[in-house]
Parts: structure tokens; C-alpha cells; sequence
């Protein structure tokens, strides 16, 4: 890896978006989304991902002048459809419309159809939870995730976020329903590097912490066993569901071809039902009782889900964005290529 500057990074990918296609505007905010996720070290989603989304826009998978629409509604409940677009631009606009909705009956829901990988599903929790709002949202994707007792994928490893709006630092979990997702696998095996912990089974069916075998397999394991897997599943239904889009085992299996995402971007504004001050005196309280657990390896104090991001992006804006060197030279000298 090698770091450069994030106006650089931004900029880079900016030009990129517009070779690409996109309007111009729009170029700038989906630059936006990727520098940002890499900047904040989901580097698997960010920069990294952009080759494939290059690719999806070439073989016309996803449409980037695209925008979506909405087709249903009522109250706080409104079902659009992503007409194809750009994944991250259509959960962003969905999330925003799930936030105005959420101002105006204390909680608000977009349920997407027909839509594109939506990159980094924290960026949505961040959106929300940096205008006082917490938020959960998820999404499907192709078959990659084996059901608890299953040899071949038919669930998704479906992303899920929960966003909770805090002074000092928001919490943000996401978190898909497999161990790792399969860009943490790619990563990892491209170090040559083990898992941390146990990943998924080789072919032979035996745990491994091998990214490469796990990939091989296709048999990555579910968080929390039957739990996660039972998990994945319903969240596919409800997305499906609301959307009135696709269910994972009507999205196409390669992954260039990935479309036709269902996904759920809920809002919830707290200030109706409670003061600034209670909500910050609980989640003080609940972050502050976190902070005296024990930790096992002195050197690494127990954090709440969103503390990383924020030490990374502290770290990556003073000192440049790490980024992978051969994908850096493909935007930055697209002749080379």
C-alpha cells in the first residue's frame, strides 16, 4: 500500500466518474463516496471496489445516469424504485428521503428496489446519525452465504447497519452476516495472510481460517452460526418484501452482473420522544460502562462499533490514504490500462 493525499484521492476519482459517464455533479458526489469509505479504512468497499464498478458500468449492469424514483407510499412509508443507478447515489437520496420523512412523522422508511451494490452500507448510518438521528438499514446481494447446514450459497451475506447519534462519537455498526465479507477474504488473501479468526469451510469441510480456501469453497460462515444465517434470511424477505424487488435467489450469481438489489433504509428522530440531554446522559452511560470491561491484550482497550473509523480517518487525512498501488495507477494513468 501507498498513501496519498485524500484532495488527491478525491480528485482521482472524480475524473474517473466522469470518464465513466456520469453527470457532472453526480461524479462528484459518488467520488465522494468512495474517497470517504477508503478514507475511513473500509479500504475492501472503497477505492478497491472501483475496478468492478467500473466494470458493472461498462457491461451495462449499472446505469449511471440513472436516478431513482418513487412509486408507493404512505406516512412515514414510501417504497422507490433505484431504476438500475448507481448503488451508493441511491441509497444516499433514499437514506435522505427516509431522514426528511423521519423529521416530519418521527420515523420514516425507503424501501428500494432495483438497485446497485450500495458500497459502504455505514455511510448511510453516518448520514443519519450526523443529523441527530439514529438509523438501521440493510441490504441484499447475490447468493454468497451458505444456510446453517448447507454446502452451496443460496443466502446473501446481506450488510446490516444500526446507527446511534452520540456528541462524542457516533456508534455505528456494520456488519455483514457473514464472519468476513468476501472483499475482507480477497484482502486477506492477497496478503497471504490467515484470518483472525475461523472464516468459513474448505471444500473438504473442515474450518479454516484460509481467506483463499474459503473462497474456493464458496462456504463462508455466518455470524453466530444458525443465527446469522437465520438472520440473513430474514432480512432478505423483509427487503424483498417492502421493496416489492428481488430476492437474493433472483439476483444473478456473477459478480460483475450483481443488480437488482432490495434494500431498507430506516430512520428514527429521537427529539420528539426525548431531550439532548437524556440521550446523551444514556449513551455516555452505556459507553462509559463498555470502557471498564477488561480488556484481554492491554495494548487493545475494548471500543464501541464507529471508534475505529474515526482514529483511521483522524489518521489517513494527516498522514494520506493508504491505497492499493496497481488500482491507483489505473485511475491515475488510465492510458496504462
Amino acid at each position: 500500500m501507498v498513501r496519498v493525499p485524500y484532495d488527491d484521492l478525491y480528485a482521482k476519482l472524480r475524473e474517473a466518474m466522469l470518464r465513466l459517464g456520469m453527470a457532472d455533479e453526480r461524479a462528484a458526489v459518488c467520488a465522494r463516496l468512495f474517497a470517504e469509505t477508503t478514507r475511513d479504512g473500509v479500504y475492501t468497499h472503497g477505492l478497491n471496489r472501483f475496478p468492478r464498478f467500473a466494470a458493472q458500468v461498462g457491461n451495462g449492469t449499472v446505469d449511471v445516469n440513472a436516478e431513482p424514483t418513487k412509486v408507493a407510499g404512505f406516512g412515514g412509508l414510501e417504497r422507490w424504485d433505484g431504476h438500475s443507478g448507481v448503488g451508493n447515489l441511491n441509497a444516499l437520496a433514499c437514506m435522505g428521503r427516509a431522514i426528511a420523512l423521519a423529521k416530519e412523522h418521527g420515523i420514516g422508511a425507503v424501501a428500494l428496489a432495483n438497485t446497485n451494490h450500495w458500497m459502504r452500507g455505514g455511510t448511510y448510518g453516518w448520514q443519519a446519525a450526523e443529523q441527530g438521528l439514529f438509523a438501521i438499514c440493510w441490504t441484499n446481494t447475490l447468493a454468497n452465504l451458505p444456510a446453517w447446514g448447507a454446502a452451496t450459497p443460496t443466502l446473501g451475506n446481506n450488510p446490516l447497519v444500526i446507527a446511534v447519534p452520540r456528541m462524542d462519537g457516533h456508534i455505528v455498526l456494520d456488519m455483514a452476516m457473514s464472519q468476513f465479507s468476501y472483499g475482507s477474504l480477497a484482502a486477506y488473501s492477497k496478503r497471504e495472510q490467515l484470518l483472525p479468526v475461523d472464516g468459513g469451510f474448505d471444500t473438504t469441510g473442515n474450518l479454516t481460517r484460509d481467506a483463499a480456501a474459503i473462497e474456493a469453497s464458496q462456504r463462508a460462515l455466518p455470524v453466530g452460526y444458525w443465527k446469522g444465517s437465520g438472520l440473513a434470511l430474514v432480512l432478505d424477505m423483509v427487503g424483498a418484501m417492502l421493496s416489492g424487488g428481488h430476492a437474493t435467489y433472483q439476483i444473478p450469481r456473477e459478480s460483475t452482473r450483481e443488480t437488482g438489489l432490495s434494500q431498507i433504509l430506516l430512520a428514527i428522530d429521537p427529539s420528539a420522544v426525548a431531550s439532548a440531554y437524556e440521550l446523551t446522559k444514556t449513551a455516555d452511560g452505556i459507553v462509559g460502562s463498555l470502557r471498564e470491561a477488561t480488556p484481554v491484550d492491554p495494548a487493545k482497550p475494548v471500543r464501541y462499533p464507529g471508534e475505529e473509523t474515526l482514529r483511521l480517518r483522524e489518521e489517513n487525512l494527516r498522514l494520506g490514504v493508504p491505497v492499493d498501488p496497481e488500482i491507483w495507477k489505473q485511475i491515475s494513468d488510465p492510458s496504462a490500462q
